[in-house]
C-alpha cells in the first residue's frame, strides 16, 4: 500500500506555495515530486544490500527549481528539446518562438512549463499536476491543458503519464528531465547504459537534427549492449564534440504509437541498482549532464559538477515540426495527447 504525504516546502517571493508530495511503498522506498515544473525531486530505493539511497539529483532549496539551466527533474514544455531558429509552420501559419539556446528554441522557452508552478493534488493513489497554457504563451497556438500524473508502486516503479488537450491545432512534446545517479558517486561515467536503439539522429553543431537517422553500429554512439558512459565520451566524434559528451536523440527500436517499449537500462555495479525505462514515445534523449557545473546547490549541500548525473528523456524527436518524415508532434484541436514513461528500479549483480 502506497502512502502519500503532502508538505509545504517553501513559498516563492509572491507567496505562491511550493508543495512536495512523498509517495512511500510498504518497503520504505519512496518518490518525491513537487509542483514547480511537476518535478521529480528525489527517489529513494534500496541497493543490493538493502540500504536506501537517493538516485536523482536535486536542489537544496525549492526556489532553485525556478529558471535553472539544467531543468532539474522537471517536465519541460510546451515542446521539450529544440526547435530550429524558433520557427515552425502549422496549418499554413508560421509561428515564432523565443530563442533561448544558441540560435534555437529549447524546452518551450524561458517561461516554459518547467518554470511554472502547477496546480497539484493527491488523486486515486497518485499525484496529479495540472498546468493551463494560454493561447500565444511563448508563441504557441491554442489554450492547452496539461496533466502530469505520477504513481509509485510496491515494485519501485514510478509511472508518469501525460495528457494534454488544446482548443486550437498546436504542437506538443513532453518528457521528464530527471538526472540519475544510482550510487551517489561524483559522476556517472562508470555507470553502464544499454539502449533499445540501433539508430540515432545526427545533428548540426547547435544540436538540430540534420535529417535521416544513422546506425549506431561502429560508432561511439552504440549502446545496444551495456557500455560504461565514460568509455567513449571523449572520442573525437561530431555528436560528442558538439555537446562535450552525450546529448543525442536515439530512435527506440520497434516503436508503435501508444505501445510501451523498453527504451533504456542504466546500471551501477557499485550499488547494484538498476533502472529500466519504458515509454510509449519514439525517442530517448541521452544527456550526460555535460554542463551541470555551477548549477544551484544540491541536496545535502552537495555541489554538482559536469557528468554528476545522466538524463534519460523519453520524448518525440527534436525539431519534429520542421521534419515531415519524423513522427508527428501535432495535436489537433479537441484531441487528447497521451504518453507514458515508467522508471522501474531493481537490483542486479551484472545488469542482466
Amino acid at each position: 500500500m502506497t502512502t502519500i504525504k503532502r508538505k509545504l516546502w517553501t513559498r516563492l517571493e509572491d507567496s505562491t506555495p511550493v508543495y512536495k508530495y512523498t509517495m512511500t511503498n510498504s518497503k520504505g522506498a519512496s518518490a518525491t515530486v513537487c509542483n514547480i515544473g511537476a518535478a521529480i525531486v528525489s527517489i529513494n530505493v534500496p541497493d543490493r544490500n538493502g540500504k536506501m539511497g537517493d538516485v536523482v539529483l536535486g536542489y537544496m532549496k525549492g526556489e532553485s527549481y525556478i529558471a535553472d539551466g539544467p531543468c532539474m527533474g522537471k517536465c519541460p514544455g510546451r515542446y521539450a528539446n529544440r526547435i530550429a531558429n524558433g520557427k515552425f509552420s502549422l496549418d499554413g501559419v508560421e509561428y515564432t518562438l523565443p530563442i533561448n539556446n544558441g540560435p534555437n528554441h529549447l524546452h518551450g522557452g524561458p517561461e516554459g512549463f518547467q518554470n511554472k508552478v502547477w496546480e497539484s493534488r493527491k488523486r486515486k493513489d497518485g499525484v496529479e499536476f495540472k498546468y493551463v497554457a494560454a493561447d500565444g504563451e511563448m508563441g504557441y497556438p491554442g489554450n492547452m491543458v496539461v496533466v502530469a500524473r505520477y504513481e509509485w508502486s510496491e515494485d519501485c516503479e514510478l509511472r508518469l503519464t501525460f495528457t494534454a488537450k488544446s482548443d486550437k491545432d498546436t504542437i506538443v512534446n513532453l518528457t521528464n528531465h530527471a538526472y540519475f545517479n544510482l550510487d551517489g558517486s561524483k559522476n556517472i561515467l562508470r555507470h553502464s547504459l544499454r539502449l533499445n536503439a540501433g539508430a540515432y539522429l545526427p545533428t548540426d553543431s547547435s544540436l538540430i537534427p540534420l535529417g535521416e537517422p544513422e546506425a549506431v553500429k561502429g560508432t561511439p554512439m552504440d549502446f545496444r549492449r551495456y557500455k560504461s558512459l565514460g568509455k567513449d565520451i571523449k572520442k573525437d566524434f561530431p555528436a560528442l564534440n558538439y555537446g562535450k559528451g552525450y546529448d543525442a536523440c536515439y530512435l527506440v527500436d520497434g516503436y508503435v504509437e501508444g505501445q510501451l517499449q523498453k527504451a533504456a537500462e542504466l546500471f551501477s555495479k557499485r550499488s547494484g541498482r538498476k533502472l529500466s525505462v519504458y515509454t510509449t514515445q519514439p525517442g530517448v534523449q541521452i544527456y550526460t549532464g555535460n554542463w551541470l557545473e555551477g548549477c544551484p546547490v544540491g541536496k545535502r549541500l552537495r555541489k554538482y559538477g559536469d557528468y554528476s548525473g545522466v538524463a534519460i528523456e523519453c520524448q518525440h524527436f527534436p525539431d519534429s515540426p520542421n521534419h515531415e518524415d519524423f513522427p508527428s508532434t501535432t495535436l489537433k484541436a479537441g484531441k487528447t495527447f497521451h504518453e507514458a514513461i515508467i522508471f522501474a528500479f531493481s537490483v542486479s549483480e551484472d545488469g542482466e
